[in-house]
């Protein structure tokens, strides 16, 4: 009899610790394969967003200017946005799990409320290394005509930029694009989001970067305070800002940070990168920082003496979000910036023509230097960094 109840009651603890683990550990767990820090996976809208359409509130002088120069759009015929595609590649640029140890995502290096910089001059990868160069951001690429991408101009275009870090040692880790399908196609979430995107839940790097590519070019940037004034002749302005353009234009920075269209005669000018690369064509493109420059930049994959120290010229919107500047990060305020280029230029032989030998000295006055950051800060669009089509779907 004892040994009867003995057995009863071992067995009814088997029962109990069974149940238990049972309801711990769910067999049939939805995010059971989801990497650490992802939760149940990504919260998106019902209906997605609309990136298809995104440049729809672009300001008339942009469209006509668009219109004149349909190669700015480096687009593809191949990879046009789409509202899935882009969808898939916001949750890829925001998934940690895209990085070998799941700390890291493509967004810790480019924030929403940082114009997609990360405010660092130099960015922490998934093992605490530091990249060599200063985070750029990732607004408006798909109008940079030439487009190529990063620094040094070493990806041909940006579907081919978007798989780099992902496999670089000091970003993210990821060993082979191979590690990356096969680590995607264990986590739940992603099979839907890939047929939807595609048709079909395959998931590949191809698609990867498709999707990545997509995102990207949808992260557009025409709401800025100079935006909306090209339409009233810039009647939303202060006198001091206004003096602030009149400054750039005179002394020809808007050469290398605008359209040449705009520039020659003198007209408002777009501040699109579309004309200059930071390739040197002839009149230079070297910002004169140094004499000699540890970072060769562009010359460090050309070998070219005419390359030695130049690099990719970035955008001027949203610059007073950016910091901090340079290739280096080296400056970390606008009037460090300015300053720089009145008192700072170096003799460089592939310098810039624009820039005078030691500087623009008495040509840039204390009160030019605060008038041209006045008009800088006119370039911030502040709907960008609200919009939740381009906010991490993982909060």
């Amino acid at each position: 009899m004892k040994t009867r109840i003995l057995l009863f009651i071992m067995a009814g603890i088997a029962l109990m610790v069974f149940i238990v683990e049972s309801c711990s550990k769910p067999i049939d767990d939805p995010g059971k394969n989801d990497p650490p820090g992802n939760g149940e996976g990504p919260s998106l809208p019902a209906t997605p967003y609309d990136y298809v359409n995104g440049t729809a509130g672009m300001p008339v002088y942009l469209r006509n200017y668009l219109d004149n120069h349909p190669g700015v759009d480096n687009m593809p015929a191949g990879n046009a946005v789409t509202n899935h595609g882009a969808t898939l590649g916001r949750v890829l640029f925001y998934d940690k799990s895209l990085s070998a140890n799941n700390t890291i995502s493509c967004a810790s290096c480019h924030h929403q409320d940082k114009a997609f910089t990360d405010g660092e001059a130099f960015s922490k990868g998934f093992a605490g290394g530091l990249t060599r160069r200063n985070s750029m951001p990732v607004v408006n690429l798909r109008f940079f005509k030439a487009k190529k991408m990063f620094w040094n101009l070493r990806a041909a275009d940006l579907e081919t930029q978007v798989l780099m870090p992902i496999q670089d040692h000091i970003e993210m880790g990821i060993p082979s694009l191979g590690a990356l399908e096969t680590k995607l196609r264990g986590i739940t979430y992603y099979p839907a989001l890939f047929n939807a995107a595609f048709g079909t839940t395959d998931i590949n790097s191809d698609r990867i970067s498709q999707a990545l590519a997509q995102f990207l070019r949808s992260i557009t940037s025409f709401n800025s305070k100079y935006d909306q004034g090209l339409a009233t002749n810039l009647a939303n302005f202060t006198a001091q800002e206004k003096a602030g353009l009149v400054v750039l234009q005179r002394l020809n920075c808007v050469e290398c940070h605008s359209d040449l269209s705009t520039v020659f005669p003198r007209q408002n000018p777009t501040f699109f990168i579309a004309d200059n690369s930071g390739e040197n064509t002839g009149n230079g493109s070297n910002n004169a920082l140094d004499e000699n420059y540890a970072d060769k930049g562009i010359g460090e994959l050309t070998g070219l003496a005419k390359d030695q120290g130049t690099f990719k010229i970035p955008t001027l919107r949203n610059i007073d979000l950016t910091a901090p500047y340079m290739h280096d990060g080296r400056f970390k305020t606008l009037e460090e910036v300015m300053e720089h280029y009145r008192v700072g230029a170096k003799a460089h032989p592939n310098r810039g023509i624009q820039i005078p030998n030691g500087g623009y000295k008495g040509s840039l006055t204390e009160t030019d230097k605060a008038n041209a950051i006045a008009f800088l800060k006119t370039l911030t669009d502040q709907s960008l960094f609200i919009d939740p089509k381009f906010s991490n779907p993982f909060q």
